[in-house]
């Protein structure tokens, strides 16, 4: 993306005109097929730094660039939503905003895919982009949001101070990047409660 293309101005089908504040840009389409390679780049790069995201190594860049473009028809169809933080030409992370389909959770969303690249951390780039995915959620009238990260890792100590109660621990849920069985905890944020 080059310096005008960074603000990017969302379709009358998206978030009642929701624009999250720079660094933070929320993805149209276009624009992630425009962005597919560093998308892998830093997808590998939280997997290789032993994120739990989904991924055990050794992840090819096809592979982690196919995950992302099997997220595109979401964000087509308006079922997901995804923003990049960048910092100069670099992205340095990204989140997704993923809504609930059923009639009954028209209410609630899930965050995920939280990733902050190894370089880019301990800068503030997690919480603006967890500040804006409040934003989005709330132009979607989307109040109850809701999200899952490995125990004991960097994540499950930031989404407190980021207003997220803790639900509970589930044991031995996922295998985590490098192989072992990882527990992750649960947590939920009620936009309501301001």
């Amino acid at each position: 993306m080059t310096e005008t293309d960074e603000t990017v101005v969302l379709s009358s089908r998206t978030a009642k005109g929701f624009l999250p504040e720079p660094p933070v840009f929320l993805c149209e389409p276009e624009d992630l097929r425009q962005i597919m390679p560093e998308l892998g780049r830093l997808l590998r790069a939280c997997v290789e730094d032993g994120a739990g995201i989904g991924f055990v190594l050794p992840l090819e860049q096809e592979q982690a660039e196919a995950f992302w473009t099997s997220r595109i028809s979401g964000i087509e169809n308006g079922d997901a939503f995804m923003m990049v933080a960048r910092e100069g030409e670099e992205i340095s992370g990204v989140v997704m905003l993923v809504l609930a389909p059923q009639d009954n959770g028209r209410h609630r969303a899930e965050v995920a895919k939280l990733m902050v690249h190894p370089h880019h951390r301990r800068k503030g780039v997690a919480r603006k982009l967890m500040a804006a995915v409040d934003g989005l959620a709330l132009s979607l009238d989307r109040w109850l949001l809701v999200l899952d990260t490995v125990t004991g890792d960097r994540a499950e100590r930031l989404y407190p101070t980021c207003g997220y109660r803790k639900v509970g621990i589930i044991p031995d849920y996922a295998y985590g990047s490098h192989g072992s069985l990882d527990a992750t905890t649960v947590f939920y944020k009620d936009l309501r409660a301001g």
